[in-house]
C-alpha cells in the first residue's frame, strides 16, 4: 500500500505523462480527477477536438494573419508550414507584439482542469466529491469556479501561485480544500494547533510532533 507521499508522486508523475498529449505550443498541463484512490478523468489543454495546432491557424485565418501583419501566410497552400510560425505559439510571435500573458483573445485551448471535467461528463461520470490533481499553480478564475460547481473538494497543485486575483478570492470564499503535493512542498507555512501543539504544514498537510 502507497504511503501518502508514494500516492502524491505516482499522481503527479501521472498528470506529467497525460499532459505529453497537450498540443497546445505555449504550455503543457495535464489534470485528473481521483475518487477513492482510483482515476476517473484525465484532461490536457490545447485545442478543441479536430481543431488544428494554432501554428496552421495561419493558413486558414486571415483575420489572425492582419493583426500581425503577415497577409501573406494566409494564402500559402503548401505542404511544408514556414519555419517562421511552425512549433510556435501564435501569441509569441514578435509580430503579434504580446507580453507573456497577453493575446488570450487568440486562444483557442481549453485548460487541463476544465477539459477533466469535461471528459467526465462526456461518460456520465459524476465528478461530486473528487479530488483534482494538476501539474501547475492554482486554477485561473473560471476554471476555479466549474471545479467548485462540480463538486470538487480538494484541489492538489504544484505550488502556491495564482494565476489572476480573482482566482484567490473565489477560493478563499469557497470550501474547496487545497494543498501542495507533499513531496514538492518547502514547508514554509507551519500551523500549530494551541491545543494539541502539534505543528502541521498547511500547504501539504503533512503533521509535525
Amino acid at each position: 500500500m502507497r504511503t501518502g507521499k508514494e500516492r502524491d508522486v505516482w499522481l503527479h508523475d501521472m498528470c506529467v505523462e497525460v499532459a505529453t498529449a497537450s498540443q497546445c505550443l505555449s504550455r503543457k498541463i495535464g489534470a485528473i480527477l481521483v475518487r477513492d484512490k482510483s482515476i476517473v478523468s484525465t484532461g490536457y489543454n490545447g485545442p478543441p477536438r479536430g481543431v488544428r495546432t494554432c501554428d496552421r491557424r495561419w493558413y486558414v485565418d486571415p483575420e489572425m494573419c492582419k493583426a500581425a501583419g503577415l497577409e501573406k501566410l494566409g494564402y500559402i497552400h503548401d505542404k511544408e508550414l514556414d519555419k517562421k510560425v511552425e512549433g510556435v505559439c501564435p501569441r509569441y510571435l514578435p509580430e503579434m507584439g504580446f507580453k507573456s500573458g497577453e493575446g488570450l483573445e487568440w486562444c483557442v485551448a481549453g485548460h487541463a482542469e476544465r477539459n477533466a471535467l469535461i471528459n467526465a461528463a462526456r461518460f456520465g461520470i459524476a465528478t461530486k466529491g473528487t479530488t483534482m490533481y494538476m501539474d501547475c499553480g492554482f486554477p485561473c478564475t473560471p476554471c476555479m469556479v466549474e471545479i467548485i460547481n462540480a463538486g470538487i473538494v480538494e484541489i492538489v497543485v504544484t505550488k502556491a501561485e495564482f494565476y489572476d486575483q480573482s482566482a484567490e478570492y473565489v477560493l478563499n470564499e469557497s470550501s474547496l480544500k487545497w494543498r501542495i503535493y507533499s513531496h514538492l512542498c518547502e514547508h514554509e507555512h507551519l500551523y500549530k494547533d494551541p491545543v494539541t501543539r502539534v505543528k502541521q504544514c498547511k500547504d501539504c498537510g503533512k503533521i509535525y510532533s
